[in-house]
């Protein structure tokens, strides 16, 4: 089996040499590397990212740490971060924790990420001091996506402010008795954004006078099938809440399904809002508060590739706005039909047509 050496042998330069050329690393003229490049495709050499970083002691490769190794947030992420970094030949490796300590601990293993990877992207992960300072003393970039951890550069996104924005809109409407959908009352990582948003969401509440009622508050994972389950909640509880704040477009979809399916009219018997700005969330016609999923990805990738180029960002934390999408869910209490709000640019029923790339990728981030 061809070997770098044999690439090396017949190009008449050092395995160094051919490792920087064929991973796209400086220090190679362009002659070089067009030779290099020759002699390789000539006999079917391709160097794997354990192989390549074993003469410049880099791997190639990036990793991406998340609770969860499915989901469409979790997946638009990656995809946003692996766009910008196979644009200058990086592969990345991603991990996903289990909800159990022995996981995670496994995952978190900086022997074994030190070994396989040039950088880190921590993807709404609250680590531990201690792990946040094992991390850092393995000597390669950081940058978490989410919760901000001292020491750690992040890029995020105000979810206390998502709570505020959602519910606003539901009490600017004329709701009152206001539900809440999020929270995984099993979830053993710490993750943040559920607690965060509902903040936001008591806030607001706080400010017309109402009291948040425990009983308008059903926890959930972030899928559809936790909206189906809130709204069986919700109904056997009683009275349904007139409108339902959801901490994620996947919940809310689930919840209006379910709802729809009982015969509740949304929005007039029940309003429903959601977060993210789902690539499907157009289909429900969902009014949401709006994050620029993949971009958050781009921006870290882009942050990191900096550092492994001699950059130095320091710990900033980059905060990314978020907006309110009104679309078809959402109307005041008991409205008829015709009182439905539209988004701009959809039709009566709040409907877009299908898009042709997700609304963050039309604010661009340049990868150079």
């Amino acid at each position: 089996m061809t070997g770098i050496v044999d690439v090396a042998a017949r190009a008449g330069v050092s395995v160094a040499t051919v490792s920087r050329a064929l991973r796209g690393l400086p220090g190679v003229s362009p002659a070089t590397r067009a030779a290099v490049q020759a002699v390789a495709a000539e006999l079917g050499y391709v160097a794997s990212p354990s192989a390549a970083g074993l003469p410049t002691g880099r791997t190639g490769a990036v990793g991406v740490v998340s609770p969860v190794a499915r989901g469409w947030y979790f997946s638009a992420i990656a995809e946003g971060a692996q766009e910008a970094f196979s644009a200058v030949g990086y592969d990345v490796l991603r991990y996903g924790l289990a909800d159990v300590e022995t996981q995670r601990r496994r995952v978190v293993d900086t022997h074994l990420l030190r070994k396989r990877v040039d950088a880190l992207v921590v993807l709404s992960l609250p680590l531990t001091p201690d792990e946040v300072r094992a991390l850092l003393a393995m000597q390669r970039p950081v940058i978490a996506i989410g919760p901000v951890m001292p020491g750690i550069q992040t890029v995020r996104i105000d979810d206390v402010e998502v709570g505020r924005s959602a519910t606003r809109h539901l009490v600017e409407l004329g709701h009152r008795r206001i539900g809440f959908v999020g929270g995984d009352p099993h979830d053993h990582l710490g993750f943040p954004v559920a607690p965060d948003r509902k903040q936001g969401y008591q806030e607001v509440l706080g400010e017309v006078g109402v009291e948040p009622d425990p009983k308008l508050t059903v926890g959930g994972k972030f899928l559809a099938e936790s909206g189906v389950e809130a709204y069986a909640e919700f109904k056997r509880r009683g009275p349904l809440p007139t409108a339902v704040f959801a901490v994620s477009d996947e919940i809310a979809m689930g919840l209006i399904h379910a709802a729809r399916s009982d015969g509740v009219r949304v929005p007039e018997d029940m309003s429903v809002v959601g977060v993210d700005d789902h690539d499907l969330s157009w289909l429900f016609g969902l009014t949401t508060v709006a994050q620029p999923v993949r971009k958050q990805g781009r921006i870290a990738a882009l942050a990191l590739l900096d550092r492994l180029r001699g950059g130095d960002t320091g710990n900033e934390v980059t905060t990314v706005p978020t907006q309110l999408k009104v679309r078809a869910t959402t109307a005041p209490p008991g409205a008829p039909s015709s009182t439905r709000q539209s988004a701009p640019g959809t039709d009566g029923a709040g409907h877009g047509p299908p898009p042709g790339l997700p609304d963050d990728d039309e604010d661009q981030v340049s990868i150079p």
